[in-house]
């Protein structure tokens, strides 16, 4: 019988994701491919250090070691390299044992029309076109930024992970409103419509299905503290908390903890929070969060210029 994946929460990541391939990539920037692959063979032997997205990737595999009888949890490395210069991702992959046994290596070619073949449903990437393709393609995606790696003492201990509302949780409508017509117009919208769930985002589905995680790891082993926790750190305020409130009851879905910031900036509550990856749809947000936690821009769909 096939390997369903339909079954697990399936993540995919891209090699620069996963470890630090700054130097490498600036080769091949600088120097083109055929530097690129040179640099990978003479280094195969050397082990990579963790990227912006391995604290995360490490600790949702550990996930599955809570029950070794019932996996809950995948992850596939899809790049652009190609498997020629792949062994050196698989050797830093052994080196920090890391349950990873599925690998799509495209030799250059864009990876975004793979993931709905893998049942995909996060994908991490450096590679800005790679993660507006997998936008476009209905795959909750985040193009991360370069950003300290994330603190690997104790990952099993709680995954913790920080979500921006709109346009991420939520469709961006309250936001283009925003953009749009202001301030005023967007409060009066979102007052009129307090009763009204506000519409899915790109990563709806994802806190959905980590809620799930929540209560059923917390009931079956009866744990102190649930192994996931997340966060929900916005911009709105008062009155426009109340529509969301609404709308995460309506879902079913318990964030554990919520922040109405009104225009306060988030790095600071996510310095304390210190989530292992924070989604936020707005470059600021993001370049002042990437100081202090890792952290990944969710694209528009439709590829349209975010506020600055």
């Amino acid at each position: 019988m096939a390997y369903d994946l339909s079954n697990y929460l399936v993540i995919g990541v891209s090699s620069r994701a996963l470890f630090d391939l700054n130097r490498e990539n600036e080769i091949y920037e600088n120097e083109g491919l055929e530097a690129y692959c040179q640099y990978q063979l003479e280094h195969e032997n050397d082990i990579l250090q963790p990227g912006t997205g391995f604290a995360l990737i490490e600790s949702m595999l550990r996930i599955n070691q809570i029950n070794e009888e019932q996996r809950r949890t995948e992850v596939v490395i899809i790049s652009r390299n190609s498997a020629d210069t792949s062994l050196r991702i698989s050797n830093s992959i052994n080196y920090y044992q890391l349950d990873i046994t599925r690998a799509a290596f495209t030799g250059g070619e864009p990876v975004a029309k793979y993931l709905n073949a893998f049942d995909v449903d996060l994908f991490l990437s450096a590679t800005e076109e790679d993660v507006q393709a997998a936008v476009q393609s209905n795959v909750a995606s985040g193009l991360i930024y370069n950003a300290p790696s994330g603190n690997r003492q104790n990952p099993l201990e709680q995954i913790k992970i920080a979500f921006d509302g709109d346009a991420v949780l939520f469709s961006e409508e309250s936001e283009m409103i925003y953009q749009q017509q202001g301030l005023e117009a967007f409060l009066e919208h979102e007052k009129k419509n307090a009763e009204k769930p506000l519409p899915e985002g790109p990563f709806a589905k994802l806190l959905k299905t980590l809620s799930f995680l929540q209560f059923e790891l917390t009931s079956s082993n009866q744990q102190d503290a649930p192994p996931i926790r997340t966060a929900l750190v916005t911009a709105r305020n008062s009155p426009a908390h109340e529509r969301v409130i609404r709308t995460l009851r309506a879902w079913n879905v318990r964030i554990d903890e919520t922040f109405f910031l009104g225009g306060v900036s988030k790095d600071k509550i996510l310095a304390s929070f210190s989530p292992h990856i924070f989604f936020d749809d707005q470059h600021h947000h993001c370049d002042a969060a990437s100081k202090v936690v890792p952290t990944a821009r969710v694209p528009y769909k439709n590829g349209d210029e975010q506020a600055v």
